[in-house]
């Protein structure tokens, strides 16, 4: 998914970067798990924050992923000790959900993560979903001036930026794309140019530009189609990298499947 020079290095930040329904979500979602399995199954087993601004998190989905990835595990006989649900109860304990229904909140949550990582040396992930769900809300309170509609964000910018040079985290989170402009012919490459605060996108070290491509012999996809149907949605992801001195690009694609994202 990643460029040639590797994935993000510990104090990086990644930006997932799409439309809605272009596997974002799904994303957040399998790097969730490969951290808070154990290593015995083939994850990581460090703790994770989950910041949720969507009110979006689908824990049953996630336990679901969770689940097939210990079976999976257990078939192969890489590790099937303790019951199920104690298994997935100790994945779950390595995970920390909070909800945020506003750029308020959100600040106050970035503040109370200094102290939670103080506490648990484990806490190695911060995911957020998404970083621009108060994207209008802000600009619609800051009335005329850039520099308010901008100052919320700007603020978690920063305190994200003193987590990262200080704890050494790595952080991901998705953004909606919208329409800038409603003027002239419409424009992929204007829609996907970065428009949050300047703050943030000098945060940024790789972005990842999510599409959705429906194969040519998907004659009819649905929402609650089967998994044969479900493989034929093959999504892509372009990613760009900046944390070495020259720009890196990467393309890859995966579907989604009932235990989680599979890369083609």
């Amino acid at each position: 998914m990643f460029t040639e020079d590797g994935g993000p290095n510990h104090g990086e930040v990644v930006e997932l970067y799409g439309t809605e329904g272009t596997g974002k979500t799904e994303l957040l979602y399998h790097l969730l798990c490969r951290c808070v399995l154990p290593v015995a199954s083939g994850g990581l087993e460090v703790d994770v924050v989950f910041v949720d601004t969507d009110y979006s998190l689908d824990m049953l989905r996630l336990v679901s992923i969770l689940d097939s990835r210990l079976n999976a595990a257990c078939s192969t006989g890489m590790s099937c000790s303790g019951s199920d649900e104690a298994a997935l109860r100790s994945c779950l304990s390595r995970l920390l959900v909070v909800h945020c229904s506003s750029s308020s909140q959100l600040v106050l949550t970035l503040h109370f993560l200094e102290t939670s990582l103080s506490s648990r040396p484990g806490l190695a992930l911060l995911l957020i979903d998404s970083i621009s769900a108060f994207y209008w809300l802000d600009r619609c309170e800051g009335g005329a001036s850039i520099a308010k509609q901008e100052e919320k964000l700007s603020k978690c910018a920063e305190l994200l930026g003193r987590l990262l040079r200080d704890y050494r985290i790595t952080v991901f989170a998705t953004c909606h794309t919208i329409r800038r402009s409603y003027t002239g012919p419409s424009s992929s490459s204007s829609d996907d140019r970065p428009y949050l605060c300047r703050p943030w996108q000098r945060l940024v070290t790789h972005r990842l530009l999510c599409s959705r491509q429906e194969a040519a012999n998907n004659m009819a996809s649905t929402a609650g189609g089967s998994e044969e149907q479900r493989r034929q949605r093959v999504f892509t992801v372009h990613c760009t990298s900046s944390s070495s001195r020259t720009k890196a690009y990467r393309s890859s694609s995966f579907y989604v499947s009932d235990g989680g994202v599979k890369f083609i």
